[in-house]
């Protein structure tokens, strides 16, 4: 394949992305309520799924993420009731606490590996959670905290009703990709990917691997964080239920089943589980049952999880279409 045909399919690559955000851009203009707040919350999701997958792009894999998500919320939730701080400062205030705790928390793990730190993260996790529940003072104990303010009216557009909150969740859905984008693609992103693929190599070269290892965390907490504010403000109130390890699972289970290896992959594994976690609504009881077997058969037919099986079927229709140009 020439290097026009290349640019031209790369070109061709951005056409569903812009139809997909046009498509965003008109939905709330033809559905109901309810399915407005479903996307906000697909929205988060993805913030919060592709923040994780920059932690794992080091080989990270940890159970904390979670309670990132929850400090973000908490932090985001409590500026604004009780110090007064805007709701649009408040959430970036959220975003930079669990920076701080993610960097807390990773800073006396840097020397386990493997198992040992997965479920360190998890001890130290639960930690956290659990000291929203035992703590009426400041946290709500188990009950969580309640009225927290809505967003402003800003120019005459109400934030706190459906649609303009659903704007702003997406350009900041938007924006936090780019970022994200930004990274993957910068010496950052590629010391990142070093560190995966063989840390003994990649400290052999410079690369500096507990200091990026506490990066990725800041990073990938941050926009956490993010996702935490955009969440409690929209709810008006913070649960520390929402936050427990079910919906950590959920969340691996989104990144496993998109895959990891390319930046696409937790949007597609978001969009794709959450689509059937909407629809499978009506089967509550056994949804739990439905989502592990979900991941069960990915990781053992599709162990690079959907986008996997997409780019095998873009390599052979590039092998496919670059024959002729071999032959000429």
């Amino acid at each position: 394949m020439s290097l026009h045909s290349g640019k031209r399919l790369k070109g061709w690559a951005l056409v569903p992305l812009a139809g997909g955000i046009l498509g965003l851009c008109v939905l709330p203009f033809f559905v109901r309520a309810y399915l407005i707040e479903v996307v906000m919350m697909y929205f988060i999701y993805i913030i919060l799924a592709q923040s994780y997958r920059l932690i794992v792009t080091v080989h990270d894999w940890q159970l904390y993420h979670v309670v990132l998500y929850g400090v973000g919320a908490y932090t985001s939730g409590m500026l604004a009731k009780s110090a007064g701080v805007p709701v649009f400062f408040a959430i970036p205030l959220g975003g930079l606490m669990a920076a701080l705790v993610g960097v807390a928390i990773t800073t006396p793990l840097l020397r386990t590996k493997g198992w040992g730190f997965y479920i360190a993260t998890y001890g130290l996790a639960e930690l956290i959670r659990l000291s929203w529940l035992k703590f009426r003072n400041p946290f709500g104990g188990s009950t969580g905290i309640i009225d927290i303010p809505w967003p402003p009216v800003v120019a005459g557009i109400d934030f706190s009703e459906g649609v303009p909150y659903y704007f702003f969740s997406l350009g900041v859905m938007l924006l936090v990709l780019y970022f994200l984008y930004r990274i993957e693609k910068s010496h950052l992103g590629d010391s990142f990917k070093a560190i995966s693929m063989d840390p003994d190599l990649a400290a052999s070269t410079g690369i500096h691997i507990p200091r990026h290892r506490l990066m990725a965390c800041a990073i990938g907490g941050f926009f956490a964080g993010i996702a935490g504010g955009l969440l409690v403000h929209r709810l008006g109130a913070v649960d520390p239920k929402l936050f427990n390890l079910v919906t950590m699972l959920y969340l691996l289970i989104w990144v496993v089943v998109g895959g990891t290896k390319t930046f696409w992959g937790p949007i597609i594994g978001v969009s794709v589980m959450h689509t059937l976690f909407e629809l499978s609504r009506p089967l509550i009881q056994v949804r739990p049952l439905f989502f592990g077997l979900s991941m069960t058969l990915v990781l053992i037919f599709m162990p690079g999880g959907i986008e996997g099986v997409l780019l095998k079927v873009v390599a052979r229709w590039q092998k496919r279409n670059r024959l002729p140009t071999a032959e000429t």
